[in-house]
């Protein structure tokens, strides 16, 4: 499979007026094309910043990239000039962001918003536009396009504006998605259709995404890879079924212990307990070490190394340290019969 973009210890920090906080530290993982990664953790944990900075989001200042590479077609978009990314955004990297109703104009029809991209990357004129967005809300499963076009956001339900979301993300056939949250908002039944949406999409055109989540059922029905994070760092990667059913980090079974199961059992949700680190006076060794049950004196002072696992799993725990107790999973962290997409 051709990889798409390959990101390489990248670190990104805020300026405050006390100190410079490190939202994203030391971070990398790449993704393929047609292929869906992950990344999921609680909030605080850097991956909207992570999304952001792979779109050259940003704001600098205050934000800052501290180190790392951003390889995108095997271009380091790092380097790239505000005029450079203004030619990738939208074209070849888009975005969908968590809420709708703030990222859509009110002041403009949703045909118009659509329309802006196409004749901007695609040199398309105004009616190759106007048709070209009909094509694509019929496409996104918006009812009456015809006459939806012409409508704004306002007009349009809080799925329906997801829709169109994904619809002026797509517009111009970009090799990778990133979906922000792009279900919090929704009620249960659109979430899964939008799921099936990005699916389909996706195995029609190709289109490699980035899904930042914090919700572990949406991981399952949606994802081929899973990056978890914590504290600004990635702690553990794995393809799906590796996650779900053969998870090595503390904190990946402390987010499946949160989930509700599906096999009916009683058993109540465990929660995790204490609060993320403050990324200000980030902790010198494991970011989780504090909220963990199984946490050694090394785990607060030395950040554990790799282990890989698989050829497709790795996770940075000192359990996993020949030296260490073994430690087996708690049983809320065990998956019953979930099926996942794998």
């Amino acid at each position: 499979m051709k990889k798409i973009l390959e990101v390489n210890d990248l670190s990104v920090s805020f300026s405050t007026y006390g100190d410079d906080v490190k939202a994203v530290r030391g971070v990398s993982f790449e993704v393929n094309e047609k292929e869906t990664l992950a990344i999921v953790g609680e909030s605080g944990s850097g991956k909207s910043v992570t999304a952001q900075s792979l779109m050259r989001l940003i704001p600098m200042p205050p934000g800052k990239f501290d180190g790392g590479s951003i390889m995108f077609n095997g271009e380091d978009i790092t380097q790239k000039s505000d005029k450079q990314m203004e030619d990738i955004r939208g074209k070849d990297i888009s975005m969908i962001f968590q809420d709708p109703m703030t990222s859509l104009n009110p002041t403009m029809t949703v045909g118009k918003q659509i329309a802006e991209g196409l004749i901007k990357h695609q040199n398309m004129t105004k009616k190759e536009a106007h048709m070209r967005g009909v094509e694509l809300l019929t496409l996104v499963g918006i009812p009456n396009p015809d006459a939806r076009i012409n409508q704004y956001p306002h007009e349009y339900s809080g799925g329906m504006r997801q829709r169109a979301m994904i619809a002026i993300a797509l517009a111009c056939n970009p090799k990778m998605l990133i979906a922000d949250e792009p279900t919090t908002a929704l009620d249960v039944t659109i979430q899964a259709q939008i799921l099936d949406l990005m699916r389909d999409l996706q195995e029609q055109t190709g289109t490699a995404i980035i899904l930042i989540t914090h919700d572990l059922g949406v991981v399952a029905n949606a994802a081929h890879r899973v990056a978890v994070m914590y504290g600004g760092k990635i702690v553990e990667t794995g393809n799906v079924d590796e996650i779900f059913y053969n998870p090595k980090h503390p904190y990946t079974w402390g987010l499946l212990g949160s989930m509700p199961k599906i096999d009916g059992g009683d058993d109540e949700l465990q929660a995790i307990p204490g609060s993320p680190p403050d990324l200000a006076d980030p902790p010198k060794g494991c970011p989780f070490a504090a909220r963990c049950p199984y946490a050694m004196e090394v785990c607060k002072n030395h950040m554990p190394e790799y282990t890989e696992l698989s050829d497709t799993q790795k996770t940075a725990c000192w359990l996993l340290d020949e030296r260490a107790p073994k430690v087996e999973p708690p049983e809320s962290a065990k998956v019953g019969g979930l099926k996942v997409n794998g």
